[in-house]
């Protein structure tokens, strides 16, 4: 490569890092919010009225939470501005403009995060991404699945939902017939919708286990298999929540499996779930050193 090449580079490099320096990157957030708020408004409003993602309103928040946290550690690093950052911004826009004009919501949000991941890489470097790719993550996940996927995901739910509540009920000595994701009991007939798949508390479930496991002093592969085992915790616990549904309307009537304590179960459901991923986490400090000990060993 000549020295005048270098010399280019370099200088390219130095403007970049002036204007990540300056006032008028504020200019380019203004810029990408007049792209993206009607995109962000109903990602927002998503969150708002689908309680299968309401867990994406506590994403912003915790993403501010990581930020502060981080903030020193950010500080410290030196920006080291890289090309490839806009290459991801051109794509970024290429799935926005795919997504605009068939109107498929998943393409546009998830343009916005890749956007995202762009403008760190092009103004701060590798290392910047690095540290905030966990935040990126999270603000995927907090986009709504895309019609087609949900449902590939959600109707296995229902029938395993249906199946092994099935049998719960069976245990319980309650006379059942299951017919798909219909189970008929002697007093009602309860229908396992996509609401009771349990898709809802699978997704903030795996959100909230990356969270525990980003925290989690423990090798990659560790904590890989603890958000993993979030999966099947989800399905057990929602399983039980569609049986005890079973349980109190045969019981208690068909009122008991509607309304207040419908909502409550599925609330219950939820931190039940939360609390075996602790004890997890008890189970997992007991058995293997953090890796900061070690090193230290």
């Amino acid at each position: 490569m000549s020295t005048a090449a270098v010399t280019v580079r370099e200088d390219s490099f130095s403007a970049i890092k002036n204007l990540a320096k300056s006032p008028a990157w504020l200019l380019l957030i203004a810029g990408v919010l007049l792209v993206y708020a009607r995109v962000l408004m109903e990602l927002a409003k998503e969150w708002w009225t689908n309680p299968d993602y309401s867990h994406g309103l506590l994403i912003p928040f915790a993403i501010g939470y990581l930020l502060y946290e981080k903030r020193n550690s950010l500080a410290s690093l030196e920006l080291k501005p890289s090309w490839a950052g806009l290459v991801l911004i051109v794509i970024s826009q290429g799935i926005n403009l795919v997504g605009f004009l068939g109107a498929e919501f998943f393409l546009q949000r998830s343009s916005f995060v890749l956007l995202l991941a762009g403008l760190i890489l092009f103004f701060a470097g590798w290392q910047h991404l690095r540290e905030t790719a966990f935040m990126l993550i999270l603000l995927e996940l907090a986009i709504p699945l895309p019609v087609l996927i949900f449902n590939l995901v959600a109707l296995p739910l229902q029938l395993i939902a249906s199946s092994w509540a099935e049998s719960f009920l069976r245990v319980c000595q309650i006379p059942v017939l299951r017919e798909g994701n219909l189970l008929v009991l002697a007093q009602q007939t309860l229908n396992v919708t996509e609401a009771c798949s349990g898709i809802r508390s699978l997704m903030s479930l795996i959100t909230l286990g990356l969270m525990l496991a980003y925290f989690l002093p423990f090798k990659w592969i560790i904590r890989v298999a603890f958000v993993l085992t979030t999966i099947p915790i989800a399905i057990v616990a929602n399983a039980f929540r569609v049986g005890g549904t079973g349980v109190l309307a045969t019981y208690f009537g068909e009122k008991a499996a509607q309304g207040f304590f419908h909502t409550f179960s599925g609330w219950l459901v939820f931190v039940f779930a939360f609390v075996v991923l602790l004890g997890e986490v008890a189970i997992l400090h007991k058995f293997f050193a953090p890796v900061k000990q070690k090193r230290s060993a």
